[in-house]
């Protein structure tokens, strides 16, 4: 496989035992993809994965996305409540170099404007690091609703932004761990950075195959 080392690379995994198994359609990475397509005016590359809830599955796949497919950005969907098949979070952690706790604080924060069960969830984000690659790693929820509120948060009627979503912090966070300059559009979610560290606008493209 031959990797471009410019290229932004994104892996999307789904975890979820009856979807894995056939006996439903997956939602999650499509829910997933199809947001990172409207958000995202850099291009960029996906990779993409359904397992089961097995731990030493999620962390293998975890593994290898980040030190053999070299993503930047990983984002699990799935398995992250208090039930015994919920591991995601116990497998993240395990293949982590150092946690990022105020992405699951902001996304309970987002979920607990709607559901009060929110505080059940075990969402969370850790930057794996190896000599010479380093990728986050994003825990989001289940369901595609879910999924849209955490990463562009939350807008009144008019636009006006009320609760801010996690993705805005996310471009910022790849520039420090070394991955590539990602440009959002602004109307979805517009990315923060330092005036120091921004760029001049590159021209919008779209996904790669």
């Amino acid at each position: 496989m031959t990797i471009n080392p410019n290229e932004l690379r994104i892996g999307l995994v789904s975890i979820s035992d009856r979807a894995s198994a056939g006996v439903y359609q997956d939602l999650g990475i499509p829910a997933l993809r199809d947001w990172l397509a409207s958000a995202l005016t850099t291009p960029f590359h996906v990779e993409t994965r359904l397992i089961a809830d097995e731990r030493a599955a999620i962390e293998a796949t975890l593994i290898e996305l980040v030190d053999l497919a070299r993503c930047h950005l990983v984002l699990t969907t799935g398995g992250t409540g208090p039930a015994r098949r919920d591991v995601t979070p116990e497998a993240t952690l395990a293949v982590a170099s150092k946690e990022m706790p105020g992405f699951g604080e902001q996304m309970r924060q987002i979920s607990l404007q709607f559901v009060p069960t929110a505080i059940l969830s075990r969402q969370l984000a850790v930057i794996r690091e190896t000599l010479e690659h380093a990728a986050l790693i994003m825990n989001l929820p289940g369901q595609p609703k879910a999924i849209k509120e955490t990463l562009e948060g939350l807008k009144d009627a008019d636009g006006k932004q009320l609760v801010g979503g996690i993705f805005a912090a996310v471009p910022y966070c790849v520039d420090l761990i070394g991955g590539p300059y990602m440009e959002t559009d602004a109307a979805v979610c517009k990315a923060f950075r330092p005036k120091s560290a921004l760029r001049p606008a590159a021209p919008p493209l779209k996904e790669t195959p």
